[in-house]
């Protein structure tokens, strides 16, 4: 369990907060027009139970900050954090929401002094400035001089494993505790790890061997089954612990390259799933963007989402993304966390140290 303060732990009755968000969403650009649209508001509606708790709780202002993209420290207009402000306001209808397309300085200063009491405020994209990747202390500082903020809140999960300035430097300039989505993410993936319901039967996919083997060695004494597909099983990975069962057939393309799990192994990986009770899943077991190829994840998804007694976690942002399309068109898919963290998740679960976690209070 997460062994830092929460915003439960401190007062925040009157004061301005600081919190870093995970808007990392997908975007996409219309074609004629240019313009970007988010795809998934997923990590922005993730965010509402913090910035609730906080209105609630009568923070004075809240300031939020985020990355969005790659910007290689530049501006870059299609990756203005404008359009998760706008998102934001149309998700908390009765909430001030404001934007200021700086994140330090003079004009944060002022949105901020002209933001309404209760009131959000989005600072730009922070990969705009290269300091933020750097993990600059003054960059760090300047945030918060400028926004008058009195507390930090991580809450952003899915980048706890940069040491960035506003995952890590930031620590040491304010007072620093959890979120309410960081503590729900980090108490669910505890859980899998130390107490699962048995059967535990975890499913890896993806593509590259050098990131999931971590995944699957942590596992490998915690698991009762482990199912490998994906791109990693395709290209022929092995392993002789009867834990691991590796996907044996595969669908292919006219040029005979492997984009999908075939009938034999969907049908093992079933049949495994419905006897577990608790399932983790990361990584697409096929090419799921081509919809040809995205049956065995198509199916899996649905065993795993349709059993309600089922404790399933899925972690990875590919993966994540790809259920939460499916509940699109599916509202009967439940699932007990979809993770906002791809990478930050797969180091936790690999036992790394996580700057983001790392700097928060004790409790």
């Amino acid at each position: 369990m997460l062994h830092c303060k929460t915003v439960r732990d401190v007062d925040v009755k009157d004061k301005n907060i600081l919190v870093r968000a995970d808007f990392n969403v997908p975007l996409v650009e219309d074609s004629e027009s240019g313009t970007m649209r988010i795809s998934s508001d997923l990590r922005i509606r993730s965010s509402l139970p913090t910035l609730k708790y906080l209105l609630e709780h009568h923070a004075a202002k809240i300031i939020l900050v985020s990355h969005l993209g790659r910007p290689d420290g530049k501006p870059d207009p299609k990756l203005s954090l404008m359009l998760v402000a706008e998102k934001l306001a149309e998700l908390l209808p009765s909430v001030p929401v404001n934007f200021v397309d700086q994140v330090s300085g003079p004009e944060v200063e002022a949105a901020v002094e002209d933001l309404p009491q209760g009131g959000i405020l989005m600072l730009e994209n922070l990969r705009f400035w290269p300091q933020e990747k750097s993990n600059s202390l003054e960059f760090a500082q300047d945030i918060v001089a400028a926004t008058h903020a009195e507390i930090f809140v991580q809450d952003g999960f899915a980048v706890i494993h940069r040491a960035h300035a506003s995952t890590d430097a930031i620590t040491k300039v304010i007072p620093s505790v959890a979120g309410l989505l960081l503590e729900k993410e980090v108490n669910a993936l505890d859980r899998v790890l130390d107490n699962p319901s048995r059967p535990f039967v975890v499913m890896i996919g993806g593509i590259k061997v050098n990131d999931k083997q971590p995944l699957i060695d942590e596992f490998l004494p915690h698991a009762d089954k482990i199912l490998v597909g994906g791109k990693i099983a395709a290209d022929g990975y092995k392993s002789t612990n009867p834990k691991v069962y590796v996907a044996e057939d595969f669908d292919e393309d006219g040029e005979d390259t492997r984009l999908d799990i075939g009938p034999v192994s969907t049908a093992k990986f079933v049949r495994e799933i419905e006897q577990a009770q608790t399932v983790l899943w990361n990584g697409c077991l096929g090419k799921v963007e081509d919809p040809t190829y995205a049956t065995s994840s198509t199916i899996l998804a649905k065993v795993i989402g349709e059993n309600s007694a089922l404790t399933s976690v899925i972690c990875g942002g590919d993966t994540s993304g790809f259920v939460e399309k499916l509940r699109e068109t599916d509202s009967g898919l439940h699932y007990t966390l979809v993770s906002t963290g791809g990478g930050a998740a797969l180091e936790y679960l690999a036992g790394k140290t996580l700057p983001g976690i790392d700097g928060l209070e004790d409790l």
